[in-house]
């Protein structure tokens, strides 16, 4: 079912890139079919990794976490270091590779934030209600890593790495009281950030009085709303959209939600709710069956992860959340949102068919009752 669900996702994303990103293609490129031929690559490059990553024992991301995480942070520090990372629209958030492609570190970040905190949570285990162990350890990896995302800037991947990371604490076993003050603590930190941020604060004047900036920062919203309206309960038809044509300058990737709503109205939109609805049962239902601790944990972290990103983009595109830049996953173009997630759903489908041998796994990996880890 998870496998399927993902397949008719990135069916949806391929059928709506092609019919949203040919007006900008032709524009910037001179080549209507610019970005779909570049998602078939990106396509063709995430399938072999998830078949290879899903025929591979999800165990061994225990020994890989460490060494994942280090990558991790070195291509986000690589991102920032000028003359190495790339700046698009005051954003330094991706590496060239050749002359054709761009990688988005802190797509990697978060798979490797996810596997880092699923091996150090299940190896602590029972001692996770100590306040060094549980709380200052993991807190500390999560700040470091969310930090360099920040500095990019990228106050929306930010704030949901952020939030992963306080859910796998509880989940590990990290006592209420502390993450509610740490918590509290990080979110006015993060509000005081946004304040001294002038763009980020017209964002906000701009979601609570669109009406007001409708020429400039509400102008993206104010026409995603619009293209709800318009496509009613049918939609317009197939292609027939006529936000995508730079009423909306991210139709193909932030905003491509709308113009489901748009063309194949209320039904899709519904429709896609839906089926992310089904991939976080799915992968509930994978944690909770998983063979050990860290398979739980880490289906855990992938299904909040993919599933609260989707949530975030869908409130953002209907107006219930202010601006912020994230895909929806599967369907938005970007070939490094696509990758990972795709290893991500690799790593999940393992967990799921190792699901039967619980007892015997943890026996064979040392992962014993006492909380101790040894191999």
């Amino acid at each position: 079912m998870l496998v399927g669900i993902v397949l008719v996702l990135m069916t949806i994303g391929l059928v709506m890139l092609a019919s949203t990103s040919g007006v900008h293609g032709q524009t910037q490129f001179g080549d209507p079919a610019y970005f779909i031929k570049r998602q078939f690559i990106s396509l063709a490059l995430a399938a072999p990794v998830f078949f290879i990553i899903a025929s591979m024992d999800y165990r061994y991301w225990r020994i890989l976490a460490l060494p994942l995480f280090g990558l991790a942070l070195l291509l986000l520090v690589l991102a920032l270091t000028p003359g190495i990372g790339i700046t698009i629209k005051g954003s330094s958030r991706w590496i060239g590779i050749g002359p054709y492609l761009n990688f988005q570190p802190s797509e990697l970040a978060k798979m490797a934030l996810i596997i880092m905190m699923a091996w150090y949570m299940s190896r602590i285990q029972r001692r996770s209600g100590e306040l060094v162990k549980g709380l200052v350890i993991p807190m500390s990896l999560m700040g470091v890593m969310s930090g360099l995302i920040f500095l990019a800037p990228d106050y929306g991947t930010t704030l949901l790495v952020g939030l992963v990371g306080f859910v796998m604490m509880f989940v590990g076993g990290t006592r209420i009281g502390y993450l509610l003050i740490t918590g509290t603590a990080g979110a006015m930190m993060f509000a005081v950030a946004i304040m001294q941020d002038t763009l980020r604060m017209r964002r906000i004047t701009a979601f609570l009085n669109p009406e007001q900036y409708a020429r400039d920062e509400a102008f993206q919203l104010l026409n995603a709303i619009y293209a709800f309206v318009v496509g009613g309960p049918g939609g317009v038809g197939l292609g027939q959209s006529l936000q995508k044509r730079f009423y909306l300058p991210e139709s193909h990737t932030d905003f491509i939600f709308a113009i489901i709503g748009e063309e194949l109205g209320l039904s899709a939109s519904l429709g896609v709710v839906v089926l992310f609805a089904a991939l976080f049962f799915c992968g509930l239902r994978i944690s909770l069956h998983a063979p050990d601790l860290f398979g739980k944990f880490t289906a855990f972290g992938i299904t909040m992860m993919i599933t609260l990103q989707a949530a975030f983009n869908i409130a953002v595109v209907t107006g219930c959340l202010p601006t912020k830049g994230l895909p929806l996953p599967f369907i938005s173009y970007g070939g490094s949102s696509l990758l990972v997630t795709s290893a991500m759903i690799g790593v999940l489908v393992n967990i799921a068919l190792q699901s039967g041998d619980g007892e015997l796994s943890d026996e064979m990996m040392g992962d014993n009752r006492d909380g101790k880890f040894s191999w």
